[in-house]
């Protein structure tokens, strides 16, 4: 049930959305002779339209998302590595007959990255099937093994977790595989504006992996500048929203934390392979 409702609310609440709403509500409401009402929520839409659009407030509210887990300093034993999915275009995928990445693509190709250098570390993909309709096809993890296989990496490092169909989920599936043991370090790959929830998942499910975030889209740089365009502004603005709402939802419903924070455990860090250029590394960070 949960699932289904964060699905529907989900589609509701992320503004380029509510505009559009907001929008054939007016019209209708004109066009039913409450036109004075319909006249304002035209208005009022449209004013949202080009002031979420073409301001920074998509940008500031992703950055704060995104600067949440630096990425750490990489110093001592790594078990394992857990990807999450959200990189596959599925439906592109099937139609197409070949592996459509979309623009989240770099949680896939640093995984591969990772693999080269920590060449005994465990990769464990995870990622069922997360349409609201449908089951057909393969997981999302399973494709996503499919391309790591096409960049080289053995198949036979590659594990699958495909029952999983929200983060929550991903934490908890994740870890039945992982089986992590005291002690272990596992890093957990996903896109940086993504993190906080991952963690805050994770965390609940009582698999504290390293966060590494990957998959930037905010720059500090353009908080004071228009956004390029209308369309732009709101995809910036509906991806932070998913994610703001979407750490909400999970803390009233699952008890996760609602922001969590990086904790500082300089003691325990993760191995730097030789030839790495550890300064390029920040302060290691574990959640």
């Amino acid at each position: 049930m949960f699932f289904v409702l964060s699905k529907l609310f989900s589609a509701f609440t992320v503004p380029s959305n509510l505009i559009g709403l907001a929008m054939v509500l007016g019209i209708g409401l004109c066009v039913f002779r409450w036109r004075k009402t319909g006249g304002f929520l035209l208005v009022a839409a449209s004013v949202l339209l080009l002031g979420v659009g073409w301001s920074p407030v998509g940008t500031a509210a992703l950055l704060a998302l995104e600067d949440r887990f630096p990425q750490p300093v990489i110093d001592g034993p790594l078990a394992g590595i857990v990807v999450l999915g959200g990189a596959i275009d599925t439906d592109v995928t099937q139609e197409r007959g070949t592996i459509a990445v979309n623009d989240t693509g770099e949680r896939l190709t640093k995984a591969v990255e990772l693999s080269r250098r920590y060449p005994d570390a465990r990769i464990l993909l995870s990622g069922g099937i997360g349409e609201l309709l449908g089951e057909d096809g393969k997981s999302e993890a399973a494709l996503s093994r499919d391309f790591l296989v096409q960049m080289g990496v053995p198949r036979e490092r590659v594990e699958i977790e495909e029952r999983s169909r929200n983060t929550c989920e991903n934490a908890i599936e994740s870890k039945a595989i992982a089986k992590p043991a005291s002690g272990q370090s596992w890093l957990l790959v996903t896109s940086a504006f993504h993190m906080p929830r991952a963690v805050a998942c994770f965390r609940a499910a009582g698999f504290p992996a390293i966060p590494y975030p990957v998959d930037y889209l905010a720059r500090r740089s353009d908080l004071g500048r228009m956004s390029p365009s209308v369309s732009v502004g709101l995809y910036l603005a509906d991806l932070a929203a998913h994610e703001w709402l979407g750490l909400m939802a999970y803390h009233f419903a699952k008890g996760t934390e609602l922001f969590p924070r990086p904790v500082d455990r300089e003691k325990e860090k993760l191995p730097i392979p030789d030839g790495s250029d550890g300064q390029q590394a920040v302060q290691a960070e574990k959640g």
